[in-house]
């Protein structure tokens, strides 16, 4: 039987697809059915235009390429970073922002750990307050206003993908932002990373 499993490139092929299909089914089925995995936590708000429009701008400048959003359940993680993420947090993420890599570190519990003094000096220059810092300056954030014409529109999306806006919030979206500098807007999303989890403990 062996042989012909070796042999036979075909019957290879489809047996492999068999045990890694049955395998993602195992783990992923029952995931689906836990409310841990698919309710958010107590007290979760999606995220006001502001900080929504700071958390496109950390991806469009590539900040998660760098800095991870996903504390391992490892006891060296939470020592380093603090409670390790649960789903539930992350549940009006779209995308998921969880990461890989970290050149720099994890960025999940960073809310409120500086001022938003010290995250506007870091994002000019980073090197001013951690001469360590292989981060590069984004001087541009200081200069350009927000666009919030498509403003509105991010929230009428991502109600459609299950984000709890309602009609008020998408018609007052713009609503005290026409002054706001796109570093306005990251260092508002940089700090409520985290802090929901930071208050239930």
């Amino acid at each position: 039987m062996n042989d012909l499993i070796e042999k036979n490139m075909g019957i290879m092929l489809v047996l492999i697809l068999i045990a890694v299909s049955f395998g993602g089914a195992v783990e992923i089925i029952p995931l689906m059915t836990q409310s841990v995995v698919t309710e958010p936590i107590e007290g979760l708000k999606p995220l006001p235009p502001l900080e929504l429009e700071g958390r496109d701008i950390y991806i469009r400048e590539g900040c998660h390429v760098c800095h991870s959003q996903m504390i391992r359940p490892l006891r060296s993680e939470v020592e380093r970073y603090g409670h390790y993420t649960v789903a539930g947090e992350l549940v009006y993420n779209h995308p998921f922002l969880w990461g890989s890599k970290r050149t720099g570190p994890d960025l999940a519990r960073v809310g409120g750990l500086y001022s938003d003094d010290w995250h506007r000096a870091h994002l000019n220059d980073p090197r001013a307050v951690v001469p360590e810092s292989n981060m590069p300056g984004f001087p541009w954030l200081f200069e350009n206003n927000l666009d919030l014409e498509t403003t509105p529109k991010k929230l009428v999306a991502l109600r459609v993908v299950g984000v709890p806006y309602t009609d008020e919030d998408i018609r007052n979206a713009t609503v005290g932002l026409e002054d706001k500098t796109e570093a306005d807007a990251l260092i508002a999303y940089l700090q409520q990373l985290g802090l929901l989890i930071k208050e239930r403990r």
